[in-house]
């Protein structure tokens, strides 16, 4: 399997202080990735190097067999999936919930004189089917709960059909229901063999969806633990991870996780 993600001793410093501190870490085509740490971690600056937003400060990173600094990095995004809610104020609150999903074939997040063919509609119309928000499509995107926004910026990142899936803690801010409705519907796409390779930033375990294969943790940019998720996932490795005694368990496909009683 080749790499769709390659970091080797990268570093990205601001005004002194490293963001992520000399990370090496690679993403194999077909693999589903997990990146947990508390906040501050290091998490969305992964993230924003992995999609091409934001360049090493040293060291190399190769997304897609392509290095950066040495890529056009318009041609490379379109080949890469970013659901983030840093996205929410980039997307026209009176936009339909198919426009928002469209636009991205573009490249773009305003619909303005572009023209779409049937096979980009029934494309954005499957992906919103999958994502469960067929009902939603004329509903404007400014109108929706959390969860039906992240849902939809989920399809939104699909409609490309990217090589690489990079999710920025798509499960944040969502109560029980909404939550497990995504993590279901994660799962689905997790076990889909002809998926893009993904990677889910989270803070929380209970939001791994089955289907994820490998984890990293990141603590103060430092890798803490990287690797398949049923060796790497351990109680020890969290706890270093989040500074803090923890048990963990596993029921199933889905995990949990809870500090240990004070004294």
């Amino acid at each position: 399997m080749s790499d769709v993600l390659e970091l080797v001793d990268v570093s990205v410093v601001r005004d002194g202080y490293p963001l992520i501190d000399h990370v090496s870490w690679s993403v194999k085509e077909g693999e589903r990735w997990v990146v947990l740490g508390p906040n501050g971690a290091g998490k969305t600056t992964l993230l924003q190097v992995a999609s091409s937003f934001l360049f090493p400060t040293s060291g190399s990173a190769a997304l897609l067999g392509e290095k950066l600094g040495g890529v056009d990095v318009f041609e490379l995004r379109a080949r890469i999936g970013l659901a983030s809610a840093a996205m929410f104020d980039k997307l026209p609150a009176d936009q339909t919930v198919l426009q928002t999903v469209l636009t991205a074939a573009y490249g773009m997040t305003v619909h303005w004189q572009e023209t779409y063919d049937m096979t980009d509609e029934a494309r954005a119309l499957a992906l919103l089917d999958r994502l469960g928000m067929a009902k939603f499509t004329e509903r404007k995107f400014g109108t929706l709960s959390e969860g039906e926004r992240k849902r939809t910026l989920i399809a939104r990142a699909l409609m490309t059909d990217p090589e690489l899936l990079l999710l920025d803690e798509p499960a944040a801010g969502l109560d029980l229901g909404g939550r497990e409705d995504l993590v279901r519907r994660l799962g689905a796409l997790a076990q889909d063999e002809y998926a893009p390779s993904m990677v889910m930033v989270t803070h929380h375990v209970e939001e791994i969806a089955p289907g994820f294969t490998h984890v990293l943790m990141i603590r103060r940019g430092k890798v803490m633990a990287a690797g398949p998720i049923d060796t790497e996932l351990t109680a020890r490795n969290l706890s270093l991870c989040f500074g803090l005694p923890l048990t963990l368990e596993r029921h199933g496909d889905r995990w949990s996780a809870q500090g240990l009683p004070l004294g």
